[in-house]
């Protein structure tokens, strides 16, 4: 049964590319199918799941304005993954932004949030989650431990 709601990302020409390139970084992912005007032609529009969300891409034929106002947002578990996930969107020409955020090479941006960042930032205890919030505003790609320690009151 197909979703009964996607988000559409518009791309110039790179529709197809970019998803079969986000699906092979995001773990439990598939690519779906293409519709092409002819069997050997480009893709129109291309069907995939990052993780379980549904996404389209429309190759638009025009250049498209991208920013930080529009995200994907991925929960990682740890720092290897973390890591893992954050230098693959780098490759080939991505930019990192801060707090979490990247750009990748087709203009889209991430955010890359290991899950220890909500649970502390939720936590009871405010002046620990304020701890833990302003060692997260230093940083670019998260350093679990690091917010970890600031959490926890450590000193560095």
């Amino acid at each position: 049964m197909q979703p009964k709601v996607r988000t559409c990302l518009g791309f110039k020409d790179e529709a197809e590319e970019a998803a079969r390139f986000y699906v092979s970084v995001i773990p439990d992912s598939v690519f779906e199918g293409a519709f092409r005007r002819a069997p050997d032609g480009p893709a129109i529009m291309v069907s995939f799941t990052l993780a379980g969300t549904p996404y389209q891409a429309l190759n638009m034929g025009c250049d498209t304005t991208r920013n930080e106002a529009f995200s994907i947002s991925v929960m990682t578990k740890d720092q290897r993954e973390t890591d893992e996930i954050w230098e693959k969107l780098l490759a080939g020409g991505g930019s990192e932004i801060q707090c979490s955020w990247l750009k990748d090479r087709y203009g889209l941006c991430w955010q890359i949030v290991p899950e220890a960042l909500p649970r502390m930032f939720m936590d009871e205890d405010r002046a620990a989650a304020e701890r833990a919030f302003q060692a997260m505003l230093g940083m670019v790609k998260i350093d679990i431990a690091k917010v970890e320690a600031a959490f926890r009151g450590d000193s560095a």
